[in-house]
C-alpha cells in the first residue's frame, strides 16, 4: 500500500479507495522529542497517560480493507491535534492575552497541553509564544492539511466522505458517567448530538461494533471535539463520528502495555473496519 511519512503524520493508502470512508488517529502518536521530554516534570510513563495508546494498530488493518488511514506521529502531550490552533493557554504560554471562556483551555488541554491525565501538570514554568507557535507550524498544520485534502479528495471522488476519528477512552471515564445497574457502553460514538454526522452514518458504524458484540453508547461523556466540529458538514457531504474505545478492552492502563489478549482485540476491530467498508453499506448510508 502506498505510504507517505513526515514527521508530523504517517498516511497509509489503500491500492483502491472501496467507498467514502477515511480512518485517522490523532492522539495516538508516541514519537516523543527527547528536547520535550527533558523539560517536562513528568516521567515517561505519566506523560504518556494523555496518549491514546495503541489505537493505530486497532486500525491499521484500513488500508488492506479499502480505506485511508492517518495517524499522528506527534504526542497528544506535546501537541493536541483535536484542538483549533488557535486554543492557547495563557497559563502556560507567554504572551498570551486571555481570551474569552474555553472550557478546554481553562482545564490545561488546550492546542499546547498544560496537563496530562488527572490534571498532572507537564511543565513547571511557561513556553515562549515562538515555540508554541513553531509546534502548530511544524505538526499541526501539517496532519490538518493532509486531512482536509483527503476528505475533499474522498468527497471529489464518492460524492461524500465518512471521517472516522478514532480515539480511545480510559475506563475511569466510563466509571464515572456511569449511573448504578446502568449498561456501561464499551464504545462512545459522537457526533455532536447529529451536528457532525447524519443519523444513518451514525446509526450503520453503531451497527458495526455491536455486530462484533460491543456495547455501544452516542455522545455520553465524548460527544466529538475540535475535529468532528470543523470538519463535520453532513449537508455538504462530510460526516464525521468520533469513536472512543474502552482502553481497558485492550491494554492494561497503568503500565501503558497491550493487554495478553490485544491481538484477539485488533481483529475483532478489523472486522468491524471490514463490515463499516462492506459494499452498500456506507457508500449508501451516507446518501
Amino acid at each position: 500500500m502506498p505510504q507517505e511519512v513526515t514527521e508530523a503524520y504517517v498516511l497509509q493508502r489503500p491500492a483502491r479507495a472501496v467507498g467514502p470512508v477515511i480512518f485517522a488517529s490523532p492522539h495516538s502518536g508516541r514519537d516523543y522529542p527527547a528536547a520535550f521530554l527533558a523539560r517536562a516534570v513528568l516521567d515517561r510513563q505519566a506523560i504518556r497517560s494523555s496518549e491514546d495508546a495503541f489505537v493505530d494498530l486497532l486500525f491499521e488493518s484500513a488500508p488492506a480493507l479499502g480505506a485511508p488511514l492517518l495517524a499522528a506521529r506527534a504526542p497528544r502531550a506535546f501537541i493536541d491535534l483535536n484542538r483549533a490552533a488557535d486554543e492557547l493557554d495563557p497559563a502556560v504560554i507567554e504572551g498570551i492575552a486571555r481570551a474569552p471562556h474555553n472550557p478546554r483551555v481553562t482545564s490545561g488541554l488546550g492546542v499546547i497541553p498544560r496537563v496530562v491525565a488527572g490534571g498532572r501538570p507537564i511543565y513547571s514554568g511557561k513556553l515562549g509564544l515562538a515555540e508554541a507557535e513553531a509546534r502548530i507550524a511544524r505538526f499541526w498544520h501539517p496532519y490538518h492539511q493532509a486531512l482536509a485534502a483527503l476528505v475533499e479528495e474522498t468527497r471529489a471522488t464518492f460524492g461524500q466522505a465518512v471521517l472516522i476519528d478514532c480515539h480511545s477512552m480510559p475506563h475511569e471515564a466510563i466509571e464515572a458517567h456511569s449511573r448504578p445497574g446502568q449498561s456501561r457502553p464499551e464504545v462512545v460514538l459522537g457526533d455532536r448530538y447529529g451536528v457532525a454526522a447524519g443519523r444513518e452514518v451514525v446509526d450503520r458504524i453503531e451497527a458495526a461494533f455491536a455486530g462484533a458484540g460491543l456495547r455501544v453508547g452516542r455522545n455520553a461523556p465524548f460527544a466529538g471535539a475540535y475535529i468532528a466540529q470543523a470538519y463535520g458538514r453532513p449537508m455538504r457531504g462530510v460526516h464525521v463520528v468520533q469513536v472512543e474505545i474502552d482502553r481497558a478492552l485492550y491494554m492494561n492502563e497503568a503500565r501503558i502495555e497491550p493487554l495478553p489478549g490485544f491481538d484477539a482485540f485488533r481483529s475483532l476491530i478489523e472486522g468491524v473496519v471490514a463490515e463499516i467498508l462492506r459494499p452498500s453499506g456506507l457508500a449508501l448510508a451516507a446518501e
